[in-house]
């Protein structure tokens, strides 16, 4: 079967509306969801959106769907930012049961790329980091609880998009929809029938975007929020020196 993989979308519908336009999307077998779906300035809609996918839609849960939920029942935890807390308390009470009901990971037979799991972080957790560049060690550490005919791996979590082996066992992340590092645009992966994977780009108007977010949020600082995320102004290497020190790499 031909699978899309949609990741870390965080709420922001017009990146969202902009991929599953996409011929090579709308014709896809399956679309997995590997989490951190609504935590963002759209949340609402943006779950409306995905829903609609129907019986093709397979969800994981990211860490931001998880503390969504937490936030919802007034749970204390700690969050990176303003807008989780604010999403939380936007979201209809069935779309915190769908969030709240997602698996850690799926699996599905996929032909030439073999038992493929579909994770938001690793396989084990939903919020640990792991890199392109992470050392092999670290990536056999993550992979503990895999059996050895899961063969790949498709996690999120990062929004920076790679594709790499880690002794025999294929690693691809998407990079995220509306909040991607290193890029603007929306970024996805398409597994094909044949076994090739092919990161994808979406290329979408920006300022109309940012302009929309504005516009159609009640977030108070959705005009900051969209011209920091959906512009990408975080570089690649900015975020792999944030996120770096949390694989366990020495220095």
């Amino acid at each position: 079967m031909r699978v899309v993989v949609l990741s870390d979308i965080h709420g922001v519908l017009p990146a969202l509306e902009a991929v599953l336009a996409e011929p090579d999307v709308r014709s896809a077998d399956r679309i997995v969801l590997t989490g951190d779906l609504a935590s963002g300035p759209q949340p609402v809609e943006t779950l409306d959106a995905l829903r609609a996918l129907g019986d093709r839609a397979v969800w994981v849960r990211g860490n931001a769907d998880r503390e969504l939920v937490a936030l919802s029942r007034g749970e204390q935890i700690p969050v990176p930012d303003r807008i989780s807390p604010w999403a939380a308390a936007q979201l209809r009470p069935d779309q915190l049961d769908l969030l709240d009901s997602l698996p850690l990971a799926s699996t599905l037979d996929l032909g030439q790329l073999g038992t493929t799991v579909f994770c938001h972080a690793t396989p084990r957790d939903d919020e640990e980091v792991v890199l392109v560049d992470s050392r092999l060690d670290r990536w056999a550490e993550v992979f503990a609880t895999l059996d050895e005919q899961e063969s790949t791996v498709v996690c999120g979590h990062t929004h920076m998009p790679f594709v790499r082996l880690a002794d025999r066992r294929l690693v691809v992340n998407p990079g995220s929809v509306g909040m991607p590092y290193g890029g603007a645009g929306a970024h996805w992966a398409l597994l094909g029938e044949d076994g090739a994977v092919t990161l994808r780009v979406t290329r979408f108007d920006i300022d109309a975007a940012c302009a929309r977010v504005t516009a159609e949020s009640a977030y108070p600082d959705a005009r900051k929020w969209a011209d920091y995320f959906v512009r990408s102004q975080a570089s690649d290497a900015d975020a792999l020196r944030t996120f770096g020190p949390r694989d366990g790499r020495a220095g």
